[in-house]
């Protein structure tokens, strides 16, 4: 991660740690993205049995994530400037009783329509993590380690990806999905209790008013270029993912043990392309997210042609894995770099672009799996990010820096 000094606020002077208390900190924070992420693509894992149970189609069960994304998406640059006095200890741990709550509800909802609005609720909170939690990572090590922090936190999308959702489609498969979001409600619960024992007071450091924030786009040119390829990227690649488990069981006729085995290859390889990217995007941020976007667009077009093949798929959904995981790493050292000193602002841009694009790929995807097929969702990923590869490789070298 490229991560500028002006981000590194100090801690109060009694709040200080120790360098082990810091980084069981740093681990605190990993946790939670890893629960507020595994629950926020939860349904991606669940969306047969999800809408068997309901009584919902498949396209209807995907508004699971649509609500929570648009909700994390379009609340995230409110919320963040409205608390920007708010202390982020006490702000992160509200965030995951809300979580917990939000996913115990989940559990025991009678109905989709109970369901879906508290779904929208989670959204709020998710986005505003996604908004705060790197930023709070990085204060509470030493400033020399700042880099290694944010890189820590953000590995939680690799956990998640690779653990996390994986897992909750295997216990669906040995329970039942109600009993999923249960033990995530409890999972919530014990990050609140991490972030409450490890984390020390951090005063609001770094956020501005609501106003400077909506006006960032407009007067810094990288961030906003950094914006329109996040919701293209976004866009084609959670179209196509939300719908991974329908297009697998018409394609290849798989089960839930070969869905979560390709799950989890996606989730091992987005690990790789973090550790691949990691190496990359200090030497090229704009080539690291063209070969990225590259990959992905290759790995779904394999997908198409060998989909009936189990070989093929894994392989493909490997290719896919690491793609995404290089993608992912250089469009959040873009947005770091092109708006260094106003950091909360700028990722609560960047989490109101990528989460309403993930709401709005997973409903354009819904739309398309209901009326045209399965497989158009794939052609729709490869079109969209195929769309923000060709963004990104005309604009210019100065564009975008390192940072």
């Amino acid at each position: 991660m490229t991560v500028q000094e002006e981000t590194h606020a100090p801690v109060e002077p009694e709040s200080q740690l120790t360098p082990t208390r810091g980084w069981l900190g740093v681990a605190a924070i990993t946790a939670s993205l890893f629960v507020f992420l595994t629950t926020e693509l939860m349904p991606i894992g669940l969306l047969t049995p999800l809408s068997d149970s309901l009584g919902v189609s498949v396209g209807t069960a995907g508004l699971m994530v649509t609500a929570q994304g648009v909700a994390a998406g379009l609340g995230v640059p409110f919320i963040v400037a409205w608390t920007r006095r708010v202390n982020r200890r006490r702000l992160l741990t509200t965030l995951l009783a809300v979580l917990a709550v939000g996913n115990l509800v989940t559990s025991i909802a009678p109905n989709y329509p109970l369901i879906l609005g508290t779904r929208l609720l989670m959204g709020f909170v998710s986005g505003v993590f996604w908004a705060i939690g790197v930023s709070m990572a990085i204060r509470i090590v030493p400033e020399r380690h700042a880099n290694r922090a944010a890189a820590v936190v953000m590995s939680g999308i690799s956990i998640a990806t690779v653990v996390g959702i994986p897992l909750g489609t295997l216990l669906e498969g040995a329970t039942d999905w109600r009993t999923t979001f249960l033990i995530w409600a409890g999972l919530s619960a014990l990050a609140l209790l991490a972030v409450a024992l490890t984390i020390p007071s951090l005063p609001s450091s770094n956020a501005v008013s609501v106003r400077e924030v909506f006006g960032l786009p407009a007067t810094n040119v990288p961030l906003r270029v950094v914006l329109v390829m996040v919701v293209f990227f976004v866009l084609g690649h959670f179209g196509a993912y939300t719908f991974v488990r329908p297009y697998l069981e018409d394609t290849a006729d798989a089960g839930v043990g070969f869905v979560t085995v390709a799950l989890i290859v996606f989730g091992v390889g987005g690990a790789i392309g973090n550790f691949v990217g990691g190496q990359t995007v200090g030497r090229s941020l704009r080539g690291s997210f063209v070969l990225g976007g590259l990959l992905l667009v290759a790995a779904l077009v394999m997908l198409l042609a060998l989909g009936t093949s189990d070989v093929g798929v894994i392989v493909a959904m490997a290719l896919w894995g690491i793609a995404f995981g290089v993608v992912q790493l250089s469009q959040i050292n873009m947005t770091l770099a092109a708006a260094p000193q106003t950091f909360e602002a700028a990722m609560s841009l960047n989490t109101m672009a990528y989460n309403t694009c993930i709401a709005l790929g997973a409903l354009a995807g819904g739309l398309f799996a209901d009326h045209v097929g399965v497989t158009s969702v794939v052609w729709f990923g490869i079109v969209l990010v195929a769309a923000s590869v060709l963004l990104r490789a005309a604009t210019g070298r100065r564009t975008v820096s390192a940072g």
